[in-house]
């Protein structure tokens, strides 16, 4: 009788990452620099693209002025400039694109699956939306959800 083999053995091909920090390690490894928050507001204004990718939930902590809010969920349609989906700011596969998630791991592995779409520019923002606002950088309120106005505590309540 043959010995079975682990479902994750017969699932991993070679090279394949066997923790999630190795995962990490790996899709780091495919991208360009990650630049510090200061890094990645000059290179907006020099005219990369910067790409929140937190839900919803996580971007009630705030938005970098001039992100473009782009669900995880919808990335790679969103950003594959051959997609009949894509966002009209993705254009051509050159452009500079910095993801941001919460705090910077998130957007490390998407990124690198940006990069085997092509893109090769996309990296990820280093230590994501919670080293922005740590660093003092811009930060607006995101407005509140349609049907519910701030309540008198300051949070937000039905109508």
């Amino acid at each position: 009788m043959s010995q079975l083999t682990r479902p994750e053995a017969t699932i991993a091909g070679p090279g394949s990452a066997e923790t999630v920090d190795e995962l990490l390690a790996q899709a780091r490894g495919m991208l360009p620099h990650r630049p510090t928050p200061a890094e990645a507001l000059r290179a907006q204004a020099r005219g990369a693209l910067l790409v929140d990718i937190r839900g919803e939930d996580q971007r009630r902590d705030g938005l970098i002025p001039g992100a473009i809010v782009m669900p995880r969920n919808t990335l790679e349609w969103r950003c594959d400039p051959a997609s009949q989906w894509r966002h009209p700011a993705i254009t051509r596969r050159d452009l500079r694109i910095i993801l941001i998630c919460n705090q910077g791991y998130q957007s490390s592995l998407a990124a690198a699956t940006l990069q085997q779409l092509g893109l090769i520019h996309a990296t990820d923002l280093d230590g994501g939306f919670t080293a922005w606002a740590a660093a003092g950088l811009p930060v607006t309120r995101p407005p509140a959800p349609v049907g519910r106005k701030p309540d008198r505590a300051g949070g937000t309540g039905s109508t």
